[in-house]
Protein backbone atom coordinates (compact mmCIF):
# COMPACT_ATOMS: atom_id res chain seq x y z
CA UNK A 1 0.00 0.00 0.00
CA UNK A 2 1.32 3.48 -0.89
CA UNK A 3 2.52 5.92 1.75
CA UNK A 4 -0.26 8.40 0.95
CA UNK A 5 -2.94 5.71 1.13
CA UNK A 6 -1.57 4.50 4.47
CA UNK A 7 -1.50 8.06 5.81
CA UNK A 8 -5.05 8.67 4.60
CA UNK A 9 -6.32 5.59 6.46
CA UNK A 10 -4.45 6.58 9.61
CA UNK A 11 -5.80 10.14 9.40
CA UNK A 12 -9.31 8.76 9.08
CA UNK A 13 -8.77 6.93 12.40
CA UNK A 14 -7.39 10.11 13.99
CA UNK A 15 -10.48 12.06 12.88
CA UNK A 16 -12.61 9.30 14.39
CA UNK A 17 -10.68 9.57 17.65
CA UNK A 18 -11.51 13.27 17.64
CA UNK A 19 -15.18 12.31 17.65
CA UNK A 20 -16.04 12.57 13.95
CA UNK A 21 -16.71 9.97 11.30
CA UNK A 22 -15.76 10.76 7.71
CA UNK A 23 -16.39 8.34 4.85
CA UNK A 24 -13.89 9.47 2.22
CA UNK A 25 -11.16 11.54 3.80
CA UNK A 26 -8.93 13.26 1.24
CA UNK A 27 -5.29 14.12 1.93
CA UNK A 28 -4.16 16.58 -0.71
CA UNK A 29 -1.06 18.71 -1.31
CA UNK A 30 -1.40 22.09 0.36
CA UNK A 31 -2.21 25.10 -1.78
CA UNK A 32 -0.10 27.19 0.61
CA UNK A 33 3.37 25.66 0.91
CA UNK A 34 4.26 28.22 3.55
CA UNK A 35 1.54 26.75 5.79
CA UNK A 36 2.30 23.05 5.28
CA UNK A 37 2.94 20.17 2.91
CA UNK A 38 -0.55 18.68 3.03
CA UNK A 39 -4.04 19.85 3.70
CA UNK A 40 -7.26 18.38 5.17
CA UNK A 41 -10.48 20.13 4.15
CA UNK A 42 -12.94 17.68 5.71
CA UNK A 43 -13.94 19.99 8.57
CA UNK A 44 -16.30 21.86 6.22
CA UNK A 45 -18.09 18.64 5.22
CA UNK A 46 -18.28 17.47 8.83
CA UNK A 47 -19.73 20.83 9.88
CA UNK A 48 -22.88 20.14 7.87
CA UNK A 49 -23.11 16.60 9.19
CA UNK A 50 -22.64 17.50 12.88
CA UNK A 51 -24.11 21.01 12.84
CA UNK A 52 -20.98 22.58 14.33
CA UNK A 53 -18.64 25.39 13.39
CA UNK A 54 -15.96 23.94 11.01
CA UNK A 55 -13.24 25.83 12.86
CA UNK A 56 -14.17 24.09 16.12
CA UNK A 57 -14.12 20.70 14.37
CA UNK A 58 -10.71 21.51 12.88
CA UNK A 59 -9.37 22.39 16.34
CA UNK A 60 -10.60 19.04 17.74
CA UNK A 61 -8.88 17.16 14.92
CA UNK A 62 -5.69 19.22 15.27
CA UNK A 63 -5.43 18.26 18.95
CA UNK A 64 -5.47 14.59 17.99
CA UNK A 65 -2.95 15.16 15.20
CA UNK A 66 -0.51 16.72 17.68
CA UNK A 67 -0.35 13.39 19.53
CA UNK A 68 1.14 11.70 16.44
CA UNK A 69 4.93 12.16 16.05
CA UNK A 70 4.72 11.83 12.26
CA UNK A 71 3.24 15.33 11.96
CA UNK A 72 4.54 18.80 12.70
CA UNK A 73 3.58 22.42 11.99
CA UNK A 74 -0.11 21.61 12.44
CA UNK A 75 -2.13 24.78 11.86
CA UNK A 76 -5.63 25.87 10.88
CA UNK A 77 -6.27 28.38 8.12
CA UNK A 78 -9.47 30.14 7.12
CA UNK A 79 -12.75 28.56 8.18
CA UNK A 80 -11.17 25.18 8.99
CA UNK A 81 -8.44 24.10 6.56
CA UNK A 82 -5.98 21.91 8.47
CA UNK A 83 -2.37 22.13 7.26
CA UNK A 84 0.17 19.50 8.26
CA UNK A 85 3.83 18.76 7.55
CA UNK A 86 5.57 15.40 7.80
CA UNK A 87 8.50 15.32 10.24
CA UNK A 88 12.05 14.83 8.95
CA UNK A 89 12.34 11.61 10.95
CA UNK A 90 9.22 10.18 9.30
CA UNK A 91 10.40 11.24 5.83
CA UNK A 92 13.74 9.47 6.38
CA UNK A 93 11.84 6.37 7.50
CA UNK A 94 9.71 6.50 4.35
CA UNK A 95 12.69 6.99 2.03
CA UNK A 96 14.58 4.13 3.65
CA UNK A 97 11.59 1.86 3.27
CA UNK A 98 10.85 2.56 -0.40
CA UNK A 99 14.57 2.62 -1.30
CA UNK A 100 14.82 -0.99 -0.16
CA UNK A 101 11.55 -2.01 -1.78
CA UNK A 102 9.68 0.29 -4.17
CA UNK A 103 6.56 -1.87 -3.76
CA UNK A 104 6.16 -0.36 -0.29
CA UNK A 105 4.83 2.72 -2.10
CA UNK A 106 2.66 1.00 -4.70
CA UNK A 107 -1.11 0.54 -4.64
CA UNK A 108 -1.64 -2.85 -6.26
CA UNK A 109 -4.48 -3.31 -8.74
CA UNK A 110 -6.81 -6.26 -9.20
CA UNK A 111 -4.42 -8.69 -10.95
CA UNK A 112 -4.97 -9.46 -14.61
CA UNK A 113 -3.12 -11.57 -17.14
CA UNK A 114 -1.75 -9.31 -19.86
CA UNK A 115 0.17 -10.13 -23.04
CA UNK A 116 2.20 -7.26 -24.45
CA UNK A 117 3.24 -7.61 -28.09
CA UNK A 118 6.15 -5.19 -28.45
CA UNK A 119 8.71 -6.77 -30.71
CA UNK A 120 7.80 -7.35 -34.30
CA UNK A 121 11.38 -8.05 -35.42
CA UNK A 122 11.66 -9.76 -38.79
CA UNK A 123 13.89 -12.83 -38.94
CA UNK A 124 16.97 -12.51 -41.20
CA UNK A 125 16.65 -8.72 -41.27
CA UNK A 126 18.60 -6.26 -39.13
CA UNK A 127 16.73 -4.56 -36.30
CA UNK A 128 16.29 -0.93 -37.32
CA UNK A 129 15.85 2.28 -35.31
CA UNK A 130 12.06 1.86 -35.27
CA UNK A 131 12.45 -1.27 -33.15
CA UNK A 132 13.97 0.85 -30.37
CA UNK A 133 10.70 2.63 -29.68
CA UNK A 134 8.52 -0.49 -29.53
CA UNK A 135 11.08 -2.25 -27.31
CA UNK A 136 11.59 0.74 -25.03
CA UNK A 137 7.91 1.57 -24.56
CA UNK A 138 6.85 -2.06 -24.33
CA UNK A 139 9.47 -2.94 -21.73
CA UNK A 140 8.44 0.10 -19.64
CA UNK A 141 4.77 -0.88 -19.78
CA UNK A 142 5.61 -4.48 -18.91
CA UNK A 143 7.58 -3.47 -15.82
CA UNK A 144 4.95 -0.95 -14.69
CA UNK A 145 2.13 -3.47 -15.10
CA UNK A 146 4.06 -6.05 -13.08
CA UNK A 147 4.75 -3.48 -10.39
CA UNK A 148 1.01 -2.91 -10.13
CA UNK A 149 0.49 -6.63 -9.50
CA UNK A 150 -0.44 -7.96 -12.94
CA UNK A 151 0.82 -11.16 -14.55
CA UNK A 152 2.50 -9.98 -17.73
CA UNK A 153 3.95 -11.87 -20.69
CA UNK A 154 6.08 -9.92 -23.14
CA UNK A 155 5.99 -11.42 -26.63
CA UNK A 156 8.64 -10.65 -29.27
CA UNK A 157 6.24 -11.90 -32.00
CA UNK A 158 8.85 -12.53 -34.68
CA UNK A 159 8.12 -12.10 -38.37
CA UNK A 160 9.26 -15.58 -39.43
CA UNK A 161 6.66 -16.67 -41.94
CA UNK A 162 5.93 -16.15 -45.62
CA UNK A 163 7.75 -15.42 -48.84
CA UNK A 164 10.60 -13.27 -47.40
CA UNK A 165 11.98 -16.31 -45.56
CA UNK A 166 11.36 -18.48 -48.62
CA UNK A 167 13.52 -16.11 -50.67
CA UNK A 168 16.28 -16.23 -48.03
CA UNK A 169 16.31 -20.04 -48.13
CA UNK A 170 16.30 -19.95 -51.94
CA UNK A 171 19.32 -17.62 -52.03
CA UNK A 172 21.19 -19.87 -49.60
CA UNK A 173 20.44 -22.74 -52.00
CA UNK A 174 21.91 -20.70 -54.87
CA UNK A 175 25.01 -19.87 -52.82
CA UNK A 176 25.56 -23.32 -51.30
CA UNK A 177 23.84 -25.91 -53.55
CA UNK A 178 26.03 -28.65 -52.06
CA UNK A 179 24.46 -28.35 -48.60
CA UNK A 180 22.63 -31.55 -47.55
CA UNK A 181 19.42 -29.58 -46.94
CA UNK A 182 18.81 -29.71 -50.70
CA UNK A 183 19.75 -33.38 -51.14
CA UNK A 184 16.59 -35.52 -51.35
CA UNK A 185 18.66 -38.63 -50.60
CA UNK A 186 20.22 -37.29 -47.40
CA UNK A 187 19.13 -39.39 -44.41
CA UNK A 188 21.26 -37.81 -41.67
CA UNK A 189 20.28 -35.49 -38.83
CA UNK A 190 19.92 -31.94 -40.21
CA UNK A 191 20.33 -30.48 -36.71
CA UNK A 192 23.96 -31.59 -36.78
CA UNK A 193 24.69 -29.94 -40.14
CA UNK A 194 26.78 -26.80 -39.69
CA UNK A 195 25.47 -23.86 -41.68
CA UNK A 196 28.30 -21.66 -43.10
CA UNK A 197 26.27 -18.50 -42.56
CA UNK A 198 26.28 -15.84 -39.85
CA UNK A 199 23.59 -13.34 -39.00
CA UNK A 200 25.61 -10.67 -40.84
CA UNK A 201 25.38 -12.87 -43.94
CA UNK A 202 21.61 -13.19 -43.50
CA UNK A 203 21.24 -9.41 -43.32
CA UNK A 204 22.93 -9.20 -46.74
CA UNK A 205 21.12 -12.18 -48.24
CA UNK A 206 17.61 -10.85 -47.59
CA UNK A 207 17.90 -7.56 -49.57
CA UNK A 208 19.81 -9.37 -52.33
CA UNK A 209 17.09 -12.00 -52.68
CA UNK A 210 14.39 -9.34 -52.55
CA UNK A 211 15.96 -7.38 -55.43
CA UNK A 212 16.35 -10.55 -57.50
CA UNK A 213 12.69 -11.45 -56.96
CA UNK A 214 11.60 -8.02 -58.21
CA UNK A 215 13.78 -8.17 -61.31
CA UNK A 216 13.44 -11.85 -62.26
CA UNK A 217 10.02 -13.50 -62.49
CA UNK A 218 11.52 -17.00 -62.63
CA UNK A 219 13.47 -16.34 -59.42
CA UNK A 220 10.29 -15.11 -57.77
CA UNK A 221 8.50 -18.28 -58.86
CA UNK A 222 11.29 -20.38 -57.35
CA UNK A 223 10.90 -18.38 -54.15
CA UNK A 224 7.19 -19.18 -54.07
CA UNK A 225 7.98 -22.87 -54.51
CA UNK A 226 10.53 -22.83 -51.67
CA UNK A 227 8.07 -20.96 -49.46
CA UNK A 228 5.43 -23.63 -50.14
CA UNK A 229 7.94 -26.35 -49.22
CA UNK A 230 8.76 -24.62 -45.93
CA UNK A 231 5.10 -24.17 -45.07
CA UNK A 232 4.43 -27.80 -45.97
CA UNK A 233 7.37 -28.80 -43.74
CA UNK A 234 9.25 -30.53 -46.53
CA UNK A 235 12.34 -32.17 -45.03
CA UNK A 236 15.54 -30.21 -45.61
CA UNK A 237 13.93 -26.92 -46.56
CA UNK A 238 11.95 -26.79 -43.34
CA UNK A 239 15.07 -27.72 -41.31
CA UNK A 240 17.14 -25.00 -42.98
CA UNK A 241 14.38 -22.48 -42.29
CA UNK A 242 14.51 -23.41 -38.59
CA UNK A 243 18.29 -22.91 -38.54
CA UNK A 244 17.93 -19.46 -40.15
CA UNK A 245 15.47 -18.52 -37.40
CA UNK A 246 17.83 -19.76 -34.66
CA UNK A 247 20.76 -17.71 -36.02
CA UNK A 248 18.68 -14.56 -36.42
CA UNK A 249 16.89 -14.94 -33.10
CA UNK A 250 20.21 -15.19 -31.22
CA UNK A 251 21.38 -11.91 -32.76
CA UNK A 252 18.06 -10.17 -32.10
CA UNK A 253 18.17 -11.30 -28.47
CA UNK A 254 21.74 -10.00 -28.11
CA UNK A 255 20.70 -6.50 -29.23
CA UNK A 256 17.65 -6.47 -26.95
CA UNK A 257 19.79 -7.69 -24.02
CA UNK A 258 22.05 -4.66 -24.53
CA UNK A 259 19.00 -2.45 -24.25
CA UNK A 260 17.83 -4.27 -21.10
CA UNK A 261 14.72 -5.41 -22.92
CA UNK A 262 13.56 -8.94 -22.13
CA UNK A 263 10.82 -11.13 -23.57
CA UNK A 264 9.00 -14.05 -21.99
CA UNK A 265 7.79 -15.44 -25.32
CA UNK A 266 9.77 -15.75 -28.53
CA UNK A 267 6.92 -16.96 -30.69
CA UNK A 268 6.56 -16.06 -34.34
CA UNK A 269 3.88 -15.81 -36.98
CA UNK A 270 4.67 -19.43 -37.87
CA UNK A 271 3.41 -20.56 -34.44
CA UNK A 272 0.07 -18.87 -35.04
CA UNK A 273 -0.30 -20.41 -38.50
CA UNK A 274 -0.88 -23.76 -36.77
CA UNK A 275 -4.29 -22.32 -35.80
CA UNK A 276 -5.17 -21.11 -39.29
CA UNK A 277 -7.48 -23.99 -40.20
CA UNK A 278 -9.43 -23.57 -36.96
CA UNK A 279 -9.55 -19.80 -37.53
CA UNK A 280 -11.00 -20.31 -41.00
CA UNK A 281 -13.70 -22.63 -39.61
CA UNK A 282 -14.65 -20.08 -36.93
CA UNK A 283 -15.03 -17.28 -39.49
CA UNK A 284 -16.97 -19.53 -41.89
CA UNK A 285 -19.28 -20.66 -39.10
CA UNK A 286 -19.87 -17.03 -38.11
CA UNK A 287 -20.89 -16.35 -41.73
CA UNK A 288 -18.85 -13.16 -42.01
CA UNK A 289 -16.46 -14.05 -44.86
CA UNK A 290 -17.42 -12.51 -48.20
CA UNK A 291 -16.04 -12.86 -51.74
CA UNK A 292 -14.65 -9.73 -53.37
CA UNK A 293 -12.81 -9.75 -56.72
CA UNK A 294 -11.41 -13.22 -56.04
CA UNK A 295 -10.31 -12.35 -52.50
CA UNK A 296 -12.02 -13.11 -49.19
CA UNK A 297 -12.89 -10.18 -46.95
CA UNK A 298 -14.61 -9.42 -43.65
CA UNK A 299 -16.66 -6.23 -43.35
CA UNK A 300 -15.78 -4.42 -40.12
CA UNK A 301 -17.44 -1.03 -40.60
CA UNK A 302 -19.87 0.14 -37.92
CA UNK A 303 -22.76 2.61 -37.94
CA UNK A 304 -20.93 4.95 -35.57
CA UNK A 305 -17.91 5.33 -37.89
CA UNK A 306 -17.19 8.93 -38.84
CA UNK A 307 -14.72 7.93 -41.56
CA UNK A 308 -14.63 5.15 -44.17
CA UNK A 309 -13.58 1.79 -42.74
CA UNK A 310 -12.25 -0.62 -45.38
CA UNK A 311 -12.91 -4.36 -44.97
CA UNK A 312 -10.34 -6.71 -43.50
CA UNK A 313 -8.53 -8.77 -46.15
CA UNK A 314 -8.83 -12.34 -44.90
CA UNK A 315 -7.35 -14.12 -47.93
CA UNK A 316 -5.72 -12.64 -51.03
CA UNK A 317 -6.96 -13.45 -54.52
CA UNK A 318 -3.95 -15.75 -55.07
CA UNK A 319 -4.92 -17.80 -52.02
CA UNK A 320 -2.20 -16.51 -49.68
CA UNK A 321 -2.89 -15.25 -46.18
CA UNK A 322 -2.74 -11.60 -45.28
CA UNK A 323 -0.82 -10.06 -42.39
CA UNK A 324 -4.19 -9.30 -40.78
CA UNK A 325 -5.17 -12.97 -40.89
CA UNK A 326 -1.98 -14.10 -39.15
CA UNK A 327 -2.67 -11.50 -36.45
CA UNK A 328 -6.15 -12.96 -36.00
CA UNK A 329 -4.61 -16.44 -35.74
CA UNK A 330 -2.24 -15.06 -33.11
CA UNK A 331 -5.20 -13.78 -31.07
CA UNK A 332 -6.81 -17.23 -31.31
CA UNK A 333 -3.53 -18.87 -30.25
CA UNK A 334 -3.09 -16.55 -27.28
CA UNK A 335 -6.65 -17.08 -26.08
CA UNK A 336 -6.31 -20.86 -26.26
CA UNK A 337 -2.81 -21.16 -24.80
CA UNK A 338 -2.74 -18.30 -22.27
CA UNK A 339 -6.34 -17.00 -21.91
CA UNK A 340 -5.28 -13.39 -21.17
CA UNK A 341 -7.57 -10.67 -19.85
CA UNK A 342 -5.87 -8.07 -22.02
CA UNK A 343 -3.63 -7.91 -25.10
CA UNK A 344 -1.59 -4.79 -25.79
CA UNK A 345 0.13 -4.09 -29.11
CA UNK A 346 2.97 -1.55 -29.14
CA UNK A 347 3.69 -0.54 -32.74
CA UNK A 348 4.22 2.39 -35.08
CA UNK A 349 1.20 4.69 -35.23
CA UNK A 350 0.87 4.02 -38.94
CA UNK A 351 -0.64 0.63 -38.06
CA UNK A 352 -3.67 2.09 -36.28
CA UNK A 353 -6.09 1.16 -39.07
CA UNK A 354 -4.66 -2.36 -39.28
CA UNK A 355 -5.28 -3.07 -35.61
CA UNK A 356 -8.73 -1.47 -35.61
CA UNK A 357 -9.72 -3.85 -38.40
CA UNK A 358 -8.16 -6.86 -36.68
CA UNK A 359 -9.79 -6.10 -33.30
CA UNK A 360 -13.22 -5.58 -34.85
CA UNK A 361 -12.95 -8.81 -36.86
CA UNK A 362 -11.80 -10.74 -33.76
CA UNK A 363 -14.86 -9.60 -31.81
CA UNK A 364 -17.20 -10.15 -34.75
CA UNK A 365 -16.04 -13.75 -35.09
CA UNK A 366 -16.14 -14.35 -31.33
CA UNK A 367 -12.40 -14.95 -30.88
CA UNK A 368 -12.68 -12.76 -27.78
CA UNK A 369 -15.67 -11.58 -25.79
CA UNK A 370 -16.38 -8.15 -24.35
CA UNK A 371 -14.44 -8.93 -21.17
CA UNK A 372 -11.13 -9.19 -23.05
CA UNK A 373 -9.40 -5.90 -23.75
CA UNK A 374 -7.57 -5.46 -27.06
CA UNK A 375 -5.53 -2.27 -27.19
CA UNK A 376 -3.17 -0.76 -29.73
CA UNK A 377 -0.57 1.58 -28.18
CA UNK A 378 0.85 3.58 -31.10
CA UNK A 379 4.02 5.65 -31.14
CA UNK A 380 5.66 8.25 -33.36
CA UNK A 381 8.86 7.83 -35.36
CA UNK A 382 12.45 8.72 -34.53
CA UNK A 383 13.59 11.27 -37.12
CA UNK A 384 16.86 12.86 -38.16
CA UNK A 385 17.56 16.61 -38.19
CA UNK A 386 15.80 16.81 -41.57
CA UNK A 387 12.57 15.71 -39.91
CA UNK A 388 12.50 12.43 -41.83
CA UNK A 389 12.92 8.91 -40.40
CA UNK A 390 16.46 8.43 -39.04
CA UNK A 391 18.72 7.02 -41.76
CA UNK A 392 22.34 6.19 -42.50
CA UNK A 393 24.59 8.62 -44.38
CA UNK A 394 23.94 6.79 -47.64
CA UNK A 395 20.17 7.16 -47.15
CA UNK A 396 19.37 3.62 -46.00
CA UNK A 397 17.41 2.65 -42.93
CA UNK A 398 19.78 2.72 -39.96
CA UNK A 399 20.16 -0.51 -38.02
CA UNK A 400 19.67 -0.45 -34.28
CA UNK A 401 23.19 -1.84 -33.81
CA UNK A 402 24.70 1.07 -35.75
CA UNK A 403 22.64 3.59 -33.77
CA UNK A 404 23.93 2.13 -30.48
CA UNK A 405 27.49 2.27 -31.84
CA UNK A 406 27.08 5.90 -32.94
CA UNK A 407 25.87 6.97 -29.49
CA UNK A 408 28.67 4.92 -27.90
CA UNK A 409 31.25 6.73 -30.04
CA UNK A 410 29.84 10.06 -28.88
CA UNK A 411 29.76 9.17 -25.17
CA UNK A 412 33.28 7.76 -25.15
CA UNK A 413 34.54 11.23 -26.10
CA UNK A 414 33.23 12.56 -22.78
CA UNK A 415 35.31 10.19 -20.63
CA UNK A 416 38.67 11.42 -19.32
CA UNK A 417 41.16 8.75 -20.48
CA UNK A 418 43.52 9.58 -17.62
CA UNK A 419 40.95 8.64 -14.96
CA UNK A 420 40.15 5.08 -16.08
CA UNK A 421 41.67 2.09 -17.84
CA UNK A 422 40.75 1.28 -21.45
CA UNK A 423 38.57 -1.61 -20.26
CA UNK A 424 36.75 0.63 -17.77
CA UNK A 425 36.37 3.33 -20.39
CA UNK A 426 34.67 0.89 -22.76
CA UNK A 427 32.36 -0.45 -20.04
CA UNK A 428 31.38 3.03 -18.83
CA UNK A 429 30.77 4.37 -22.32
CA UNK A 430 28.43 1.47 -23.15
CA UNK A 431 26.41 2.02 -19.98
CA UNK A 432 26.16 5.76 -20.62
CA UNK A 433 25.33 5.22 -24.30
CA UNK A 434 22.39 2.92 -23.54
CA UNK A 435 21.12 5.29 -20.84
CA UNK A 436 21.39 8.24 -23.23
CA UNK A 437 19.63 6.38 -26.02
CA UNK A 438 16.77 5.02 -23.93
CA UNK A 439 16.18 8.27 -22.06
CA UNK A 440 16.18 10.32 -25.27
CA UNK A 441 13.64 7.93 -26.76
CA UNK A 442 11.45 8.00 -23.63
CA UNK A 443 11.48 11.77 -23.13
CA UNK A 444 9.13 12.89 -25.96
CA UNK A 445 5.39 12.27 -25.83
CA UNK A 446 4.87 8.69 -27.02
CA UNK A 447 2.51 9.38 -29.91
CA UNK A 448 4.50 12.16 -31.57
CA UNK A 449 7.51 12.03 -33.89
CA UNK A 450 10.75 13.48 -32.55
CA UNK A 451 14.18 14.53 -33.81
CA UNK A 452 17.07 12.47 -32.47
CA UNK A 453 20.31 14.44 -32.19
CA UNK A 454 23.21 12.26 -31.04
CA UNK A 455 25.43 15.11 -29.79
CA UNK A 456 22.58 16.71 -27.85
CA UNK A 457 21.28 13.52 -26.21
CA UNK A 458 24.76 12.36 -25.19
CA UNK A 459 25.55 15.69 -23.53
CA UNK A 460 26.47 15.74 -19.85
CA UNK A 461 24.20 18.75 -19.24
CA UNK A 462 20.48 19.19 -19.66
CA UNK A 463 17.73 16.58 -19.99
CA UNK A 464 19.88 13.61 -20.94
CA UNK A 465 20.40 10.07 -19.71
CA UNK A 466 24.09 10.73 -19.17
CA UNK A 467 23.30 13.73 -16.94
CA UNK A 468 20.88 11.66 -14.87
CA UNK A 469 23.55 9.01 -14.34
CA UNK A 470 26.05 11.70 -13.34
CA UNK A 471 23.54 13.29 -10.95
CA UNK A 472 22.69 9.91 -9.41
CA UNK A 473 26.34 9.09 -8.77
CA UNK A 474 26.92 12.58 -7.37
CA UNK A 475 23.97 12.26 -4.99
CA UNK A 476 25.12 8.83 -3.88
CA UNK A 477 28.56 10.27 -3.14
CA UNK A 478 27.08 13.11 -1.08
CA UNK A 479 24.84 10.70 0.84
CA UNK A 480 27.81 8.47 1.61
CA UNK A 481 29.70 11.46 3.04
CA UNK A 482 26.73 12.70 5.03
CA UNK A 483 25.58 9.38 6.47
CA UNK A 484 27.76 9.60 9.56
CA UNK A 485 26.11 12.89 10.53
CA UNK A 486 22.52 11.67 10.29
CA UNK A 487 20.68 11.02 13.57
CA UNK A 488 18.88 8.06 11.97
CA UNK A 489 20.69 5.36 9.92
CA UNK A 490 19.93 5.76 6.24
CA UNK A 491 19.87 3.14 3.51
CA UNK A 492 21.77 4.10 0.35
CA UNK A 493 20.64 2.05 -2.67
CA UNK A 494 23.21 0.75 -5.10
CA UNK A 495 23.26 2.26 -8.56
Amino acid sequence: MSIIKTLTKDLQKIVSQAGYEVENLILQPSGRKDLGQYQLNDAMTLAKKYGKNPRMIAEDIAKELEKDNRFTNINIAGPGFINITLTDEYLVEIINKISKNIEENIDKEQPKKIIIDFGGANVAKALHVGHLRSANIGESLKRLARLLGHEVLGDAHLGDYGRPLGLVVLEIKKMYPELPFFDENYTGDFSEVELPITNEDLEKIYPLASIKAKEDESYLEEGRDVTAKIQSKVRGYYDLWKKVIEISKADIKEVYDKLNVFYDLWLGESDAVEYMEELYEIFEKAGIIEESEGAKIVEVKEETDNAPMPPLLFEKSNGTLSYQTTDLATILQRMKEYNPDEMWYVTDGRQCLHFEQVFRAARKAGLVDDTVKLEHIPFGTMNGKDGKPFKTRDGGVMSLKNLINLVNEETIKKIDPASVTEEEKKEISEIVAIASLKYADSLPYRATDYVFEIEKFADLEGKTGSYILYSTIRMKSLLAKAISFLPIPMYIPSL
